[in-house]
C-alpha cells in the first residue's frame, strides 16, 4: 500500500491575482512504504513546492494527497500528527537552529510530541550517535559547530521524530565532497535501520542516481517521469532536453551507442557501468 498519494494535485501561488503561477499542476504519484525516491528538477520544477504538500505545510489548490491511505486535509485539527509522521528538512536547515545546546536542538522535536523525558533522551541519544555527532557535543552551542555539523544536528532533529516519510530538501546544498558524502550516507543508513520512507531532493544526478531506487523527475509544474533509477536513465536524452545533467558515466555510454557500440542503455553508476563493460566484453564485444 501506497504510503503517500496525490490525486490532481494542483497549487496556484497568489491565485486571482496578476502574480498568479501554477507550481504544480495535475500531479498523481504513489509512493510505497520503504521507498528511498529521488526528487529532481531544475530551479522552478515544483519539486520545492510538491514535497511541502506532503506533511500538510500547503494546501492544495485542488486535488488530495493521502498518508497511509487517509486524506490528510479531511480533519484540519490532525495536520500537526502528519506533520510529525512526515518528518521534512528544509535546504540548509542550519538556520533554523535556536536552542541552546545540541542537546534541545535535537530533542525539541521529540518534546513536541509530547514524549516522555525517558523517551526524549534516548532519542536524541540515539540519533546523535546515527549522524556521527558525539556526546561531548551534546552540551555545546550549536553555533559553535562547524557548517556541516550544524548540518548534521538539524537533520537530527527531525530524525528524532522517528516520522514513517523523511524528506529532505537538497541536504547537502553548499557541502564540500566530503561533507556531501557523510551526510548521505548517514540518510541512506537510517533509511536502512529505520526503514522507513525517504524522500531525497536534489539538483545532482550522480548524488540521487547511487542513494534512490525509484526517480521523480518534475518539468514545469508536472511530472516528467517516475520510475525505476535505471528505467529513468534510459532516457537521458529526453533528460538532457529538458535542462537536467545526466551522470558523467551515462553520457559516456551514450557516445559508446552513437559510435554503434550495443552496449547498455541503463548505466547510472560507476559500479554499474564496470559490470555492463565486463559482460559485453565477454560476449565478444569490442569497445573500439
Amino acid at each position: 500500500m501506497a504510503i503517500l498519494k496525490t490525486e490532481n494535485l494542483n497549487y496556484v501561488y497568489s491565485q486571482g491575482t496578476p502574480f498568479e503561477k501554477t507550481a504544480v499542476r495535475n500531479v498523481n504519484l504513489e509512493i510505497e512504504k520503504g521507498e528511498f525516491v529521488g526528487i529532481i528538477g531544475h530551479t522552478g520544477s515544483g519539486k520545492s513546492t510538491l514535497i511541502q504538500h506532503f506533511n500538510g505545510l500547503l494546501r492544495p489548490s485542488s486535488g488530495k494527497i493521502y498518508l497511509d491511505g487517509k486524506d490528510i486535509w479531511a480533519d484540519k485539527s490532525q495536520i500537526r500528527q502528519v506533520r510529525f509522521r512526515v518528518g521534512l528538512v528544509f535546504q540548509y536547515p542550519e538556520y533554523q537552529i535556536f536552542e541552546e545546546t545540541v542537546y534541545r536542538d535535537i530533542a525539541f522535536g521529540p518534546k513536541n510530541m509530547g514524549l516522555s523525558e525517558q523517551e526524549t533522551d534516548r532519542r536524541v541519544r540515539a540519533t546523535a550517535q546515527r549522524v556521527g555527532i558525539p556526546e561531548s557535543m551534546l552540551e555545546k552551542s550549536p553555533f559553535e559547530l562547524s557548517g556541516g555539523e550544524k548540518r548534521r544536528v538539524a537533520i537530527a532533529g527531525v530524525m528524532a521524530m522517528e516520522p514513517e516519510v523523511l524528506i529532505l530538501d537538497e541536504p547537502t546544498a553548499g557541502l564540500d565532497p566530503k561533507g556531501r558524502e557523510l551526510i548521505l550516507n548517514q540518510i541512506k543508513e537510517y533509511h536502512k535501520t529505520m526503514g522507513c520512507t525517504v524522500l531525497l531532493v536534489s539538483h545532482s544526478m550522480e548524488d540521487v542516481a547511487r542513494y534512490a531506487s525509484r526517480l521523480l523527475v518534475m518539468n514545469r509544474a508536472e511530472v516528467f517521469c517516475f520510475d525505476s533509477t535505471a528505467e529513468v536513465f534510459k532516457r537521458s536524452a529526453e533528460i538532457e532536453k529538458i535542462g537536467l545533467s545526466v551522470p558523467q558515466i551515462t553520457r559516456v555510454f551514450n557516445i559508446l551507442r552513437e559510435k554503434g557500440i550495443d552496449i547498455a542503455d541503463d548505466v547510472y553508476t560507476v559500479k554499474y557501468a564496470k559490470e555492463k563493460i565486463l559482460e559485453y566484453l565477454k560476449s565478444g564485444g569490442k569497445l573500439q
